[in-house]
């Protein structure tokens, strides 16, 4: 009879135990809703919204640590950078950057996190042990919004919104060594896995360059849709896709041809963007239709459509 009422008690417990220890295990997708103010959380495998994480403010820029515990999030209303504990799912540190934050990276190895700041023409490096501003790097182009790691840790790429070339800052010297000539207003940034090349979508010139890394110059330059905006690239480095805000749409590149081969219809203005780690799908936040589109990997066909909070900027997965 006790062994049967032990049981009877401790089962619940334990499976009790397991779903709380299991709420913030990988994978998700994290959406920051810039007008809800809001992080939505969607469980890869199920495409549902589990959660919503409060912020405040106007949460933007988004980067998850490499062992799914911390989310970092930027806030262009409060003018800083928000720490978000993953595990409890909470807000646990807010930082002040100075205003209009807006791209947030994470360093390969964690030990910094950095923010584009557009009114201070500047990229601010954080500490993500002490959580503290360490130094900033004045760039060249202004008002910048994306500042992205390339694989290795050696170089960060600048992008801002009145310019037409991005920034290249080598990291263990702390400058700016050269500004690389673009399309007109560079957006997203996103690098091969071997680190060989970046991808810039340029929205103004609709069009995506790519760049040898190792020489630093452009090699290619690929027609996209209208108003291209973000960019994800695949794990395996085979396909570059890249949001067109104004077509509502997704163009599709070959990375080895540096050809756009496909197009897939999407929501309303999408912004951010991010594939899963197997490549199976990539979720597109649709700023001005408050979702997020997944597109399948294979047909290249949205199989999902996401509600999520207001204004939906971007999208990280860990």
């Amino acid at each position: 009879m006790r062994s049967h009422l032990f049981w009877k008690c401790v089962l619940p417990a334990l499976a009790l135990a397991g779903v709380l220890g299991s709420a913030g295990a990988a994978p998700y997708a994290y959406v920051p809703n810039e007008k809800s103010g809001t992080i939505s959380v969607i469980d890869i495998a199920t495409r549902r919204v589990e959660t919503s994480i409060a912020t405040g403010g106007a949460p933007r820029g988004i980067a998850a640590s490499a062992d799914g515990k911390r989310l970092y999030v930027s806030d262009k209303a409060a003018h800083g950078l928000v720490v978000i504990d993953l595990d409890a799912r909470q807000v646990v540190a807010r930082i002040p950057l100075g205003e209009s934050p807006e791209g947030v990276s994470l360093s390969p190895d964690g030990r910094w996190v950095v923010a584009a700041v557009e009114l201070s023409n500047s990229v601010v490096f954080v500490d993500t042990v002490t959580r503290e501003i360490a130094f900033s790097i004045k760039t060249s182009g202004k008002n910048p919004e994306h500042a992205v790691f390339s694989p290795d840790g050696r170089w960060l790429y600048v992008s801002a919104e009145e310019a037409d070339s991005v920034d290249v800052i080598e990291v263990g010297t702390r400058r700016e060594v050269v500004s690389i000539k673009v399309g007109q207003r560079p957006r997203g940034i996103g690098f091969l896995p071997d680190g060989s090349r970046a991808y810039v979508a340029c929205e103004l010139a609709s069009t995506v360059y790519a760049i040898d890394v190792a020489g630093q110059a452009v090699v290619a330059a690929i027609k996209a849709g209208q108003f291209a905006n973000g960019i994800a690239v695949a794990p395996d480095g085979k396909r570059v896709y890249v949001s067109n805000g104004r077509d509502a749409s997704v163009s599709v590149i070959d990375a080895a041809k540096n050809e756009a081969f496909a197009t897939v219809a999407v929501g309303k203005r999408p912004w951010g963007l991010a594939a899963t780690a197997d490549g199976r799908a990539v979720f597109v936040a649709n700023g001005r239709s408050n979702s997020v589109s997944v597109i399948d990997g294979a047909s290249l066909k949205v199989s999902e459509t996401i509600e999520v909070g207001e204004l939906p900027w971007g999208v990280t997965i860990r």
